[in-house]
């Protein structure tokens, strides 16, 4: 049986690896000069592979679709996986979080592992080869291929990954392809990808990193998400941790309407447990000025804002502030409102949410429901989870779904 898989990437990779090792005969098409460029700069260059955690966790991290996944998650684990690159020779470590890590923090370690794999199991890797379009012909699949060149296949998988960071080649192949087979694509966004701001003092904090602060993000009085952990502020408005979590849930949300976005900034305290620090920082320094005194409950970058934003002079002494003043100081620390004006592109998106609705696709197997023989794996499927190591667990479970169809149709 042959086998075309189009798409370099985490999903291409490994279904390539785990067909060829079934006795398939394996043809990788990639469109760049080399494989993995986007697995490459995953986790900030060390490559967070999946995610330790137990198996209801994997799921609930997965916020659309995650029912579908179910029969790919129980089929290759988030223990596979690590089983999978510890037998090849990569040694791996799991961190804060359960983010699953190799132990030499490099990407380029994972990519060479992958690569060692795919030589070893006979795949035939295509660099600089785009498919341009494919179709059916007879039992099977005719490819044509940039350059004017053709390729035919018993089976083809497409692995194109979504439209997030198209420098690494993501660029919509795969929903192109879907549409002109008559497949259904679902409304596309960028997703774990920071916020615009409105506020304009937000300038002034760029660069500023908060950690163990708690957000929420409300559409009018309703809670949308809400989190715990590290923001950044930049000179267009918010990112972090838990910012790009916050986009994976209300990414359709902020760019139909503008929300708002809460900082709480003294999550371990109370209203009333931070009141009575106030006050006890107040006592202290009863004889300074305000903007002087501030400083105590804020990194140096922080504390002209917040003062600004109290409405209290920086130069009035301590002494003489109301408990008015100081009940709305403490609010903006608890409840620092910033205004939600959309998402940031796709160039800065670590995924894509949307894609080849999984209406049209076999849960166990990843196949077409229209078209036998065709398989869409990892993000160019309408899946996608929160940052932690959850989508890369999709592209390897899917692709291990879809190889192993197609390894047990081949035996036969």
């Amino acid at each position: 049986m042959r086998l075309a898989v189009i798409g370099g990437g985490a999903a291409g990779m490994m279904a390539s690896i785990m067909a060829a090792e079934k006795g398939v005969s394996v043809d990788l098409y990639e469109r760049n000069e080399k494989l993995g460029k986007k697995l490459y700069i995953t986790g900030k260059g060390r490559c967070n592979l999946t995610n330790a955690c137990d198996m209801e966790e994997l799921l609930g991290s997965v916020k659309s679709n995650p029912k579908f996944l179910y029969s790919a998650f129980y089929g290759f684990s988030n223990q596979d996986v690590m089983d999978f690159f510890e037998k090849e020779g990569l040694p791996l470590k799991v961190e804060r979080g359960n983010r699953v890590f190799p132990k030499s923090d490099r990407s380029a370690d994972v990519l060479d592992t992958l690569k060692g794999a795919l030589k070893r199991a006979g795949v035939r890797v295509h660099l600089m080869s785009r498919v341009e379009s494919f179709g059916r012909e007879k039992d099977g699949f005719c490819l044509k291929l940039s350059e004017g060149k053709t390729a035919y296949a018993d089976k083809v998988f497409v692995a194109t990954g979504g439209i997030s960071y198209e420098s690494t080649g993501s660029t919509g192949d795969g929903y192109t392809f879907a549409r002109e087979l008559g497949l259904q694509v679902t409304e596309l966004c960028p997703s774990l990808v920071p916020f615009n701001i409105k506020e304009s003092f937000i300038k002034e904090l760029q660069g500023l990193a908060l950690k163990n602060i708690s957000i929420k993000v409300l559409d009018g009085k309703k809670v949308l998400c809400e989190d715990f952990g590290e923001l950044m502020f930049t000179h267009f408005g918010v990112s972090g941790p838990v910012i790009l979590t916050a986009s994976s849930i209300c990414a359709k949300k902020v760019r139909e309407k503008t929300l708002k976005l809460l900082l709480d900034l003294k999550p371990a305290l109370t209203k009333e447990q931070l009141d009575a620090r106030i006050l006890r920082e107040f006592e202290k320094a009863k004889n300074r000025k305000f903007g002087n005194a501030a400083a105590v409950f804020f990194p140096a970058k922080l504390t002209p804002v917040m003062v600004k934003l109290s409405g209290i002079s920086p130069d009035k002494k301590v002494n003489e502030i109301t408990k008015e003043e100081r009940q709305r100081f403490l609010q903006n620390m608890k409840e620092l409102e910033l205004t939600v004006t959309g998402l940031r592109g796709y160039n800065e998106a670590v995924v894509t949410k949307g894609g080849v609705s999984v209406k049209e696709i076999h849960p166990a197997t990843m196949e077409s429901k229209k078209i036998p023989g065709l398989y869409f794996i990892g993000e160019v499927l309408d899946l996608d989870a929160v940052t932690g190591g959850f989508n890369l667990q999709i592209a390897w479970s899917t692709a291990a779904a879809a190889a192993g169809h197609v390894g047990l149709v081949s035996e036969l």
